[in-house]
This record gives C-alpha cells, sequence and structure tokens, in this order.
C-alpha cells in the first residue's frame, strides 16, 4: 500500500502586520481611500489640507480595523444570557394532544 502525505494547511489564519485574515484587506483598503480622498482634496484646495486629510482618513481606518480585529475574525453576536425560545405549536394542536 502507498501512502501520499496529505497538505492540511497552516491551521492559522495569514498575518501580516499585526492584521489577521480579512482584516488585511481593511487596512489596504482605509489606506487608500486615505490616499484618494486626500489627493481629491489637495486637488480641490490645498496640498497641505490634502496632506492633512490624508494622515487623518488612513490612521482613522487603521484605528478603527485594529478596533474591529479584536472583536474576532467573524461578525457574530456574543449574547451571554439566558435564550427561551417559544415553542412553534398552535393551540389547536395542543388542545388535540390533552385528550
Amino acid at each position: 500500500m502507498v501512502r501520499y502525505p496529505i497538505y492540511k494547511g497552516l491551521q492559522k489564519p495569514l498575518f501580516y502586520r499585526g492584521f489577521r485574515g480579512k482584516f488585511i484587506v481593511w487596512g489596504i483598503g482605509s489606506l487608500v481611500f486615505g490616499l484618494v480622498s486626500g489627493g481629491l482634496i489637495g486637488f480641490l484646495s490645498s496640498i497641505y489640507l490634502g496632506g492633512f486629510f490624508t494622515v487623518v482618513n488612513a490612521s482613522a481606518g487603521m484605528f478603527y480595523t485594529f478596533h474591529k480585529q479584536k472583536g474576532g475574525l467573524y461578525s457574530r453576536t456574543r449574547f451571554r444570557g439566558i435564550m427561551i425560545h417559544p415553542i412553534p405549536f398552535s393551540k389547536a394542536y395542543a388542545g388535540l394532544s390533552a385528550n
């Protein structure tokens, strides 16, 4: 019997400069958004104002990305209370079962 090795992957999320998984794309997107918006503002008004907005928008996007990353890779609600699910039976069905 011939055995072949099976590659199971790294079993870890992709990690680059403090960003994990999908947040790498979020970080790149915030940098691109900062550059484009700052370039447009610099073109329309002043190059100094455009540079300021580039730094502010890119920094705010990076801060938001780091903040969202602390919640985990997946967006799910973390309700820690007691959940009570209603019984889906109708009253007519409940009346038949009591007989």
